[in-house]
């Protein structure tokens, strides 16, 4: 039988802080918990689903009769980024976690770069990047240097006018970062972040680009590929695995295209997984702290839920999660670690199982696996057994 799993990561979705929070500085944190305090949230197909009754969620109404199971995972992976968030999704728990650097890049690793660039480097500190364009553009436009930044997460960013830099030039000097940036300063991602505009009124493009790290061994995405079985990334997962084990790639613009792609992949007819990213909810509204935004953004969301959830097939299953969590009302700006939810649908998922709290979000991928057949071949355990019809 064929057999279309769709995976769908809601970017920073967090449900409520965990045990090892405090590690984090994250102790209080809960997106959900911001995010329904809002006049503009409204899921109702999440709930259904079984959104407010997975443990610990105090927020919300809980589903008398949920219409899919639900349960909540906790992050194994020393990290609370998008990468390694993504990767035990996927089966792959990082043990250690990936480079930070809080007071900027080493020394030897800038001089490298400015050596094999050509060019000079300013800033070079974690940095918010609407701030950093603004703080440090017209001098970049003025000397050609390059606004080198970071943030909490294992990440080297490249800010560059479009005028100044042409994006292809931008997208070389990623590459060149890229080869830089391994072993102990193998950094999650490498960004491209071009920007125009005029000084006081600089605005980030859309031509955003991530050079990401290998995955340092298989995912359920390589597992899957090497059975026979479709794998289809839509958004930012072809960047967050480096294309590994993904057969084709369909980039996206934003939540709004990410929603019109999936429902374009849903006509399609394919055996495998299709799995989708929408990240505006972190990018756009969790580090920017605008709880309204976030609100918005799952209402529509929501609203496009119930209508992939009347057009599945009956072999089709739908899977709904995320990678971290990145409260826009809790103190800061950067991710949060939190739980996340797993709320699952389709004819062949019994309705009202609930899952509880799961050790790893590798069990999503162990669980994928199983839906198609495939014992073992990376970490988690599966929960399709105590699911499926």
């Amino acid at each position: 039988m064929k057999r279309r799993v769709f995976l769908i990561v809601l970017d920073s979705y967090g449900i409520g802080y965990e045990p090892d929070a405090a590690d984090f500085g994250d102790v209080g944190s809960n997106t959900l918990g911001s995010i329904v305090k809002s006049e503009f949230y409204h899921t109702p197909n999440m709930k259904k689903l079984g959104l407010f009754n997975i443990e610990g969620v105090k927020a919300g109404e809980k589903e008398e009769f949920p219409l899919g199971s639900y349960g909540r995972m906790q992050e194994k992976s020393r990290g609370k980024d998008t990468t390694v968030g993504h990767w035990e999704i996927a089966g792959l728990v990082s043990e250690s976690p990936l480079p930070t650097y809080p007071n900027g890049f080493p020394k030897e690793i800038l001089d490298e770069f400015v050596r094999q660039t050509g060019r000079e480097v300013l800033c070079n500190l974690p940095y918010s990047g609407t701030e950093v364009i603004k703080d440090y553009g017209e001098e970049h436009v003025k000397t050609g240097a390059l606004i080198v930044y970071t943030s909490a997460d294992s990440v080297f960013q490249i800010a560059a006018h479009e005028d100044v830099v042409p994006v292809e030039e931008l997208y070389r000097y990623c590459r060149i970062a890229r080869e830089l940036l391994v072993g102990k300063h193998g950094v999650g991602r490498v960004i491209a972040r071009p920007f125009t505009g005029e000084a006081g009124a600089y605005v980030r493009t859309p031509r955003r680009h991530d050079f990401s790290l290998v995955p340092p061994g298989d995912t359920m995405l390589d597992v899957l590929e090497r059975a026979g079985f479709d794998t289809i990334s839509i958004g930012k997962i072809y960047d967050i695995f480096a294309g590994k084990g993904i057969k084709e790639s369909v980039p996206t613009k934003g939540n709004t295209d990410g929603i019109g792609r999936l429902f374009e992949m849903q006509k399609r007819d394919f055996n495998g997984l299709c799995f989708l990213n929408l990240v505006d909810f972190d990018m756009l509204y969790g580090h920017r702290n605008d709880i309204d935004g976030y609100a918005k953004a799952a209402a529509e969301f929501d609203t496009a839920l119930g209508k992939f959830m009347a057009e599945m097939k009956d072999e089709d299953i739908l899977m709904i999660t995320a990678d971290h969590g990145c409260d826009p009302g809790f103190k800061g700006t950067d991710h949060s670690r939190e739980y996340t939810p797993m709320l699952m649908y389709g004819r062949d998922v019994r309705e009202g199982v609930d899952l509880g709290t799961r050790p790893s979000f590798s069990d999503i991928g162990q669980t994928i696996l199983d839906i198609f057949g495939i014992k073992g071949g990376i970490q988690g355990e599966s929960f399709w057994e105590k699911v499926s019809n």
